[in-house]
């Protein structure tokens, strides 16, 4: 007896299948989640590898622990000027990079302009 070949489907077949199509609410929020994770995960890594405490990191961005905790465990939406000023603390290079129709801008933030402006 002759076995039926398995179908295999694509990463992205599959959530469109079991959470929605890019651009549903369900999607949006899905991802959203997911890039809060990845964000927190790699805020943790990175404060870990300058042994810094969480308490410590929040002193140098002007938040209290528990912003640095909720953010590294993806438990809120920090504002962008928050994330911006954890990575500076954490001195990450920081950089958008925009497309448009094919054409992309990178977009230096104002806190990897100022401290090149400091060298």
């Amino acid at each position: 007896m002759k076995k039926a070949a398995m179908k295999t489907y694509t990463l992205d077949e599959m959530i469109d299948k079991h959470v929605g199509v890019r651009g549903t609410p369900r999607r949006d929020a899905f991802e959203h989640r997911l890039s809060m994770d990845l964000l927190g995960r790699t805020i943790r890594a990175v404060r870990k590898e300058r042994n810094l405490t969480q308490e410590q990191l929040g002193e140098m961005v002007g938040v209290q622990k528990a912003q640095i905790s909720k953010l590294e465990n993806g438990a809120n939406s920090a504002t962008i000027d928050t994330i911006l000023k954890v990575f500076s603390a954490l001195r990450a290079e920081i950089q958008f990079n925009i497309t448009f129709d094919q054409q992309t801008f990178s977009i230096p933030t104002r806190e990897t302009s100022e401290e090149s402006n400091l060298s």
